[in-house]
């Protein structure tokens, strides 16, 4: 499950069609692409952010199979 907040947000069409232009030209999700910006703008007044730690990915490890 993702522990990313999820809201609705109201744009102006030509700004959100700048997003999307510029998160192709990044290889990224317009999504990912606004947190992005929204990170960078807070940086640039001077509002740091830790990072929140990057989900596991791949399979659960392999349970031993030998119960006795």
């Amino acid at each position: 499950m993702s522990a990313k907040k999820a809201f609705a947000l109201r744009l102006d069409p030509a700004v959100h069609a700048a997003v999307e232009r510029l998160a192709a030209a990044e290889l990224r999700s317009a999504n990912a692409q606004m947190e992005m910006l929204l990170r960078e703008a807070l940086a640039a007044r001077g509002i740091e952010i830790d990072r929140s730690k990057a989900p596991r990915r791949g399979r659960p490890p392999r349970e031993d199979q030998n119960h006795d």
